[in-house]
């Protein structure tokens, strides 16, 4: 784990024999805080990170990253000044450390942190998929390489550099995933993680709300494989069935290694079958040779997810056999997780989040699994001028996947429409305004034996419903 020592030379290129404190941990939440930690005061909307340095020196913390002044009380080490007196540092513990600005601070270190642990590092990004995809690749490589990944969706501006600091001298891989809101943050975080891979799996219309357009969706995506090195080094992994990526060929230095099912690519997968709940199997194509492959990831767009996956580990030198191997023996900790209660009853728990596309990709799973069918929709948000258009293309899908829908918030209203436009009978749909009274209602709505499937966007809270769900077993 990153030293005191090397904090102070990213900050101010000074450093003293006195500064050798190894840090267990960087944390921005008090909460977290284990002994030894440096802690972060982020300021943020609701609450400010200053509010809890005494917390999280009570919890065990010995050095915190402040940029406001403090109490008196709290020993502060002003490293905003050109020369720092760090002879009484070991004596003061715990200590502040004062700078201009602290997220700025925290990527100013991750940089270096980075730059003096030198490894492979993946960047993945993409409108749906990439932490699926983020997973599974990490799960692939770590068959050969020591591999440090984000957990869970740790992908912003402070999720991937406070990753960044969990490097070790072990570490020969990252695997990184970036998220997107508005133009310029995917760059930062190259500047920060310094890839030599980037992955692209796709564009959609999230975050539409806030960046205006898919298309200055796809520019801030492409900052990804903008900001890779020339090949040999630097190697753009590009999904040749998207629009949008694929004209992002044009716009990086990198070696570019595409994927796809329907456009010309340099890897192919064809063949695919869904076996429901038993995974999916298919053939990846390659240089004319055909390797046969099955995975337990769910549905037929998971192949993407597969065909990403696979690319990065042939680029880090993997050898079929191996990925192959992999590729049917990894349970990654996907976003759709299948549950069986006791009266037979399958439940589909993608509550994690979502988008026009994951929908309509889970719909399908849906649709190809036997017996009756529900499909338990909340609103899809942030989707901006996209909004009415990706609810419909979700209706019509559901039309076509389920046997009873039962739908939550005012804009699942348009896939109640879109779906009675497609044939589907009124008496089939039910609709609430909320998670709570649904999961009043729910344990009179899925019967015994039916299959069903629980998603929509994070503040919709479909937690309750699947809550419900699980104690009506």
């Amino acid at each position: 784990m990153i030293n005191l020592k090397d904090i102070v030379i990213a900050l101010t290129e000074q450093t003293h024999p006195l500064l050798d404190l190894p840090i267990s941990s960087a944390v921005i939440d008090s909460r977290q805080v284990q002994q030894g930690s440096l802690f972060i005061a982020l300021p943020g909307e609701r609450v400010d990170g200053h509010e809890y340095v005494q917390s999280a020196f009570e919890r065990g913390a010995v050095l915190a990253l402040i940029d406001k002044d403090l109490p008196d009380r709290f020993n502060t080490l002003d490293l905003r000044r050109d020369h720092v007196d760090f002879t009484e540092v070991s004596e003061t513990l715990p200590i502040c450390l004062r700078v201009h600005d602290t997220l700025t601070a925290l990527h100013t270190i991750a940089t270096y942190w980075r730059q003096v642990n030198p490894l492979r590092t993946i960047g993945i990004t993409g409108s749906v998929g990439k932490t699926s995809t983020k997973e599974l690749t990490a799960a692939l490589l770590a068959q050969h390489y020591s591999v440090l990944k984000n957990p869970g969706n740790r992908n912003n501006e402070i999720g991937l550099p406070l990753t960044l600091l969990e490097l070790e001298p072990q570490h020969e891989v990252a695997v990184l995933e970036m998220g997107f809101y508005v133009p310029g943050e995917i760059q930062t975080l190259c500047e920060i993680a310094q890839p030599q891979v980037g992955v692209i799996t796709n564009i959609g219309t999230v975050h539409a709300e806030r960046a205006g357009s898919q298309e200055t969706i796809a520019k801030g995506k492409a900052e990804l494989v903008q900001s890779l090195p020339p090949s040999p080094e630097g190697v753009a992994i590009l999904n040749m069935d998207d629009e949008w990526v694929r004209e992002m060929r044009t716009q990086t230095p990198a070696r570019v290694l595409s994927y796809g099912i329907k456009e010309k690519s340099d890897l192919i997968a064809h063949s695919i079958q869904s076996h429901g709940l038993d995974g999916i199997s298919c053939v990846l194509s390659l240089q004319g040779e055909d390797h046969a492959i099955t995975s337990p990831l769910l549905g037929a767009f998971s192949v993407y997810t597969i065909l990403c996956a696979t690319a990065v580990a042939l680029t880090e030198g993997m050898d079929w056999e191996t990925i192959i191997a992999g590729l049917a023996s990894t349970h990654s900790d996907l976003r759709m997780r299948p549950f069986t209660r006791t009266d037979g009853t399958i439940i589909l728990d993608d509550t994690y989040n979502a988008s026009p596309a994951s929908t309509v990709a889970a719909l399908e799973l849906l649709g190809s699994l036997p017996g009756r069918r529900v499909a338990i929709l909340g609103d899809m948000l942030e989707l901006g001028q996209y909004e009415s258009a990706g609810h419909h293309k979700v209706g019509l899908a559901a039309a076509n996947a389920a046997d009873a829908l039962v739908l939550i918030g005012e804009r699942s209203k348009i896939i109640a429409d879109a779906a009675m436009e497609a044939g589907f009978a009124n008496e089939h749909i039910h609709w609430f305004p909320d998670s709570s009274q649904a999961a009043d209602h729910i344990a009179a709505l899925v019967k015994a034996g039916d299959t069903t499937l629980v998603k929509g966007s994070n503040l919709m809270r479909m937690d309750r419903i699947l809550k419900t769900l699980k104690e009506g077993e």
